[in-house]
């Protein structure tokens, strides 16, 4: 492999060619020696964990009952991951500059462990880790192995904001961290497989979004060591200059580093992080100056790294090459226990990084290994910024109920709900200027939150025209055509310790899905984690959803992230259906002030009806169910003859009107209304912390009477939610069915079996006793459905009965 020759303390630039002189001084011979002991310690670990259960220290020659049984994790990415952990610790050492360490490829596990380890972190969190042989023993033990801890960069991992298991997200994640954050560095290591992700393409747009004003910086550094698990990386593989090319059109000042001779890439590593340092700070210092307000966007820097995949480990195994290619990428030795010469092997290669400079007689990590630590909060496994909960401020939130909607009567008014929430937000904005922020796929006036540009543009670091309208260099609603990219930088917002918002379309919040899954799982794992602060929650604003899409086609059509957040666990995953503005708002208040949780809220942005006055629906929100005796026939005093059960606006207004038709129509027919605005109120009390009591649950649907239940998203997860309930097979769910069109908007309920008309026919079928006049008014709905047809394909509209829809049978108390 080549190498970059480069003097002792200047570099070159190769985007600009320019020589430039760095204010962290060069490395010295005592702090080459310990950086490289170190990370031949770091090394020594991470192979330890790998493959040792015992003989921790070699203080005798390795036997097969010194190797695990199962030998599990990633060698490959680990010693360059632990290269750059220490050079960027003499940084700090020099700068005392906060920084974390978010790690792209997060299968490197073992290295970030034994980072924390070196550290001394993971021994004051898990002080069973001691610092000294029995210690090294049980870090070995417990890697990937039950009853321990994971092979990624989890959740157990001290300084870890980041697991990445899942591809893709090291950059979002670091941008988010750095957001309102001025004096943090959140170095961010992107492995050349990663760089092959969609989300990853995206994010490198995060430099367009960084106001170096109020932000702090993300260094990106992609390690490029040419192969993932079973071949070579795309720009691995790619001519150096169209790597470099390709970073420069987004917008980066490339440095680039490359060699595998050990003396040679400590010391030219070592200067070239200086010169991303330097100028990250000079950025900054120009921008904090003169207040950078219309200015160019910043080129930031970035370096390419390239080393050897596996670098120090076995060049050859079996005769065939291991270093430098993917079979170095998980357990470059196999079959240890069985192989005495790999076993042989193995042993050469841990002596090769001299363990008896390392750790002293009692096992303890050397003085000379020590001195390439940062001192307490510094060190980046300590990092705070990393346990965010620490840092966390509660939001100063507004009286929530000063937004409230005037709702005489239910539905005498109709109002676009999230118009409220923006509201709310606008407000947020302005008692919380560093610590609360919206993130939204380029839909803040689409979805009816645009209130908060009455107080904030919209963030750009991009050139600004005269045709703009709220975008600056200052806003701070976060616009861009990435889900992925909102939803990253909200999850690392909210894990240093910030509050937000992220707003999408129903059908597009699947896109990021799998992430939302991911932070379900680190917050699921975190409350396992006495040291894991409490961080805020994930909030998620779906509007523009399946019922409501006028002039779009069925791929705007889909509410398949409710599912997805109801498969999480209880203790973490949060659903809300608010039917109006009103209840919006009580949930928002909630979920604004709520930790650890992953807050869904579901509701359309189109003109609805308002049901409920703000005192009513407070105390509506706060049972998570009640039975509307307003719209319904049930007298209180028996059981009705069917329930008719809704969760989600539009099905709302639906059941409202299936119920208003029976009562008309077939007045002896008792009728009860439920509405359901917290979904994780139907599981009984032992699957889910909001669950009711078998009583409750009782007082709502009865034991025994048949329940019509119109649901907002896919009939299935009711069915989920009610299993176990007394008699469940009576629940008759009605919900999304996958049928979706460019069409209007009862079309698209009466498609999905949800409208009025089938409610109420439901509703007669499955009733308890049979009432005259039933068979015509079966009869009158399927012509209403027969009329709705015709007239929406004469007219290209709804029929005014339904358009113009009005409660007209309200029983006043």
């Amino acid at each position: 492999m080549t190498t970059t020759s480069q003097t002792t303390n200047q570099t070159t630039n190769q985007t600009t060619n320019q020589t430039t002189t760095t204010s962290v001084l060069p490395p010295t011979a005592d702090e080459i020696a310990a950086m490289d002991a170190w990370w031949r310690a770091n090394n020594y670990l991470t192979i330890g964990q790998i493959y040792l259960q015992d003989n921790a220290l070699l203080q005798r020659a390795l036997v097969p009952d010194d190797i695990k049984p199962r030998l599990l994790g990633h060698w490959g990415t680990s010693p360059g991951l632990s290269f750059v952990y220490t050079h960027m610790s003499r940084v700090i050492r020099h700068t005392g500059q906060e920084t974390i360490y978010l790690t792209g490829p997060g299968h490197g596990g073992p290295a970030l462990v034994a980072a924390g380890y070196l550290e001394g972190t993971y021994s004051e969190i898990y002080p069973k880790v001691t610092t000294d042989a029995d210690g090294v023993r049980r870090l070995f033990r417990q890697f990937s192995a039950p009853g321990g801890i994971p092979s990624h960069v989890s959740v157990t991992t001290p300084g870890s904001i980041h697991e990445g298991g899942e591809l893709g997200y090291v950059l979002v994640h670091a941008f988010g961290a750095v957001m309102d954050n001025p004096d943090l560095l959140a170095l961010a290591v992107v492995g050349d497989g990663e760089a092959e992700t969609g989300p990853l393409e995206g994010s490198w747009k995060g430099i367009s979004f960084l106001n170096p004003r109020r932000d702090g910086a993300v260094l990106p550094i992609l390690h490029l060591n040419g192969a993932k698990i079973a071949g070579p990386t795309v720009l691995g593989r790619k001519d150096p200059a169209e790597v470099r090319s390709l970073l420069e059109g987004h917008g980066y000042d490339v440095l680039e580093v490359e060699g595998d001779d050990v003396p040679g890439m400590h010391e030219r590593f070592a200067q070239t992080l200086a010169t991303a340092y330097d100028r990250i700070r000079a950025i900054q210092a120009e921008a904090r100056a003169d207040g950078w307000t219309m200015g160019e966007r910043p080129r930031w820097p970035l370096i390419v790294l390239r080393t050897p995949k596996g670098w120090t480990g076995p060049a050859e195994v079996d005769g065939v090459k291991v270093t430098g290619t993917w079979r170095s990428h998980q357990v470059p030795l196999s079959g240890v226990k069985e192989n005495p010469e790999h076993l042989a092997l193995l042993e050469s290669w841990m002596r090769s990084y001299r363990p008896e400079e390392l750790f002293d007689d009692e096992g303890r990590p050397s003085e000379l290994v020590l001195q390439a630590n940062p001192e307490g909060d510094l060190r980046m496994s300590a990092s705070p910024h990393a346990n965010g909960g620490l840092l966390t401020s509660d939001l100063d939130l507004p009286d929530f109920r000063d937004y409230a909607r005037d709702v005489p009567s239910p539905a005498s008014v109709r109002e676009e709900s999230t118009r409220a929430i923006g509201e709310l937000m606008r407000d947020l904005y302005v008692r919380n200027p560093t610590t609360f922020r919206l993130f939204s796929p380029d839909e803040t006036n689409s979805n009816r939150v645009g209130a908060v540009f009455e107080v904030s543009d919209r963030m750009t670091a991009e050139r600004v025209t005269d045709d703009d309208v709220k975008l600056s260099h200052d806003g701070r609603v976060m616009e861009v055509l990435s889900e992925h990219s909102c939803h990253g930088w909200l999850e690392g917002y909210t894990l240093t310790g910030r509050h937000g918002l992220f707003a999408t379309y129903e059908a597009f919040a699947m896109v990021s899905a799998s992430m939302t899954v991911q932070h379900s799982k680190w917050l699921q794992e975190s409350n396992k984690l006495e040291w894991r602060a409490k961080v805020p929650s994930l909030n998620i604003l779906l509007t523009s959803t399946a019922w409501r899409n006028d002039h779009n086609g069925f791929s705007h059509q889909g509410p398949g992230l409710i599912q997805t957040v109801l498969n999480a666990r209880g203790e973490v995953s949060r659903i809300y259906l608010p039917p109006d503005a009103n209840c919006l708002l009580s949930v928002a208040d909630h979920c604004f002030r709520s930790k650890n949780y992953v807050n869904l809220i579901v509701i359309d942005k189109q003109p609805q009806p308002q049901w409920l006055s703000m005192d009513d629906a407070i105390a509506h929100c706060a049972a998570g169910a009640g039975i509307w005796d307003w719209a319904g026939t049930d007298d209180g005093d028996r059981d009705p003859d069917v329930v008719l059960a809704c969760a989600g606006d539009v099905v709302t207004m639906e059941v409202v009107a299936a119920a208003q038709i029976l009562k008309e129509k077939l007045p002896q027919l008792r009728v009860r209304v439920v509405n359901v605005v917290d979904l994780m109120t139907l599981p009984r009390a032992r699957s889910h912390p909001h669950g009711m009591d078998d009583v409750r649950f009782g007082e709502l649907f009865t034991d025994h009477v048949d329940v019509v239940f119109a649901f907002h998203g896919y009939h299935g997860a009711i069915h989920q939610l009610v299993h176990g309930r007394p008699d469940a097979d009576r629940f008759h769910v009605r919900g999304f069915s996958e049928e979706g069109t460019t069409t209007t908007p009862f079309d698209m309920v009466v498609r999905n079996g949800v409208d009025r008309y089938s409610l109420v026919m439901d509703a007669i079928n499955n009733a308890g006793r049979q009432v005259r006049g039933s068979s015509e008014v079966k009869a009158w709905c399927e012509a209403q459905l027969a009329e709705h047809q015709a007239y929406i394909v004469e007219h290209l509209e709804d029929m005014p009965q339904v358009r113009d829809w009005v409660m007209t049978t309200v029983v006043e108390d």
